[in-house]
């Protein structure tokens, strides 16, 4: 089924060219079936790119979905345009009387500050509080997973000697749990981030579970035992070319990042990665759209 997006929005040429099947609100509103109501919390910097990333695999899964995106008030974003905000996103204020079958809260690239000194942090505990009387489920992005850890379970995160960064092989601990329905036994998922958290905190904490873990990388996926928080550390959203462009990025910036890890062929920059992780994150939406947001939210909220 397709995804419902406003017709305007720039991601929708970039789906269409890769056969991901998209719909206008004015079609959509004729079918008489009941949509999911997703609600993206997107705090990257270059949100049109993250907007692609996350549409591409909410789109293509056998669910209708209607996707509304969500803009922090305390802060300024520097990358995207005042047009772009203004016309695609909405503040919380005029949401916030509503319910959403699920939500995302993506990465940001704020790891090296504390959470209480992120300027919309109070705001985002806003946000994560309201959720859990509005929303089904939530699936949290690498920080966005930390900031869930530390909000709501009291778990923080610790510097990395140095930048996680590559594409890590990671083992299934529990395949009985429909979140990693049809995973392969080891997976692929690209890491981009220089924090990290705690396997022992996880693993001895009674309300979490942790469902993929990567001898390098550490933990990728959890979530709480009633379904309602999912993280993942990493970024299986990422297309191929999205380390590569973090790469260069900072080398241009005089920033000596590593080369990123089992990812360009040949350990050579100049040359062009492969996709190697899309189908298990195609099933990562899909399982949790599915069995933790379809299968588990009311045909009508009271």
């Amino acid at each position: 089924m397709p995804i419902r997006i406003p017709a305007q929005l720039p991601a929708k040429e970039i789906l269409e060219q890769e056969n991901i099947f998209v719909m206008e609100e004015e079609r959509a509103v004729t079918q008489d079936i009941r949509p999911l109501n997703i609600l993206i919390v997107n705090l990257m910097p270059e949100k049109q790119k993250t907007e692609a990333h996350l549409l591409r695999y909410l789109g293509n899964t056998p669910i209708q979905v209607n996707v509304s995106f969500l803009k922090m008030t305390t802060h300024d974003s520097k990358n995207t345009s005042k047009y772009h905000l203004d016309t695609f996103y909405k503040p919380f204020s005029d949401i916030k009387e509503k319910r959403f079958d699920g939500m995302i809260i993506t990465g940001s690239p704020v790891e090296h500050l504390s959470f209480e000194e992120v300027d919309y942090w109070e705001e985002l505990q806003e946000i994560m509080n309201w959720s859990k009387e509005n929303v089904t489920s939530t699936l949290h992005i690498c920080w966005g997973a930390q900031a869930a850890l530390y909000h709501h379970y009291g778990i923080n995160k610790h510097e990395l000697p140095e930048k996680c960064f590559g594409i890590f092989e990671h083992e299934v601990l529990h395949r009985n749990e429909n979140l990693v329905r049809g995973f392969d036994d080891y997976f692929l998922a690209p890491h981009s981030r220089y924090t990290d958290i705690s396997y022992e905190e996880i693993a001895n904490h009674s309300e979490l579970q942790i469902l993929a873990h990567s001898d390098k990388a550490g933990i990728f996926l959890m979530s709480s035992k009633d379904g309602k928080n999912i993280m993942a550390t990493g970024h299986l959203e990422y297309s191929a070319s999205t380390l590569a462009e973090e790469y260069h990025r900072d080398h241009q910036r005089g920033i000596l990042t590593q080369l990123p890890e089992n990812y360009f062929p040949n350990d050579d920059p100049n040359e062009k990665p492969l996709h190697r992780w899309k189908s298990h994150c195609s099933l990562l939406f899909s399982n949790w759209l599915n069995y933790y947001v379809y299968q588990t939210t009311p045909y009508e909220w009271d």
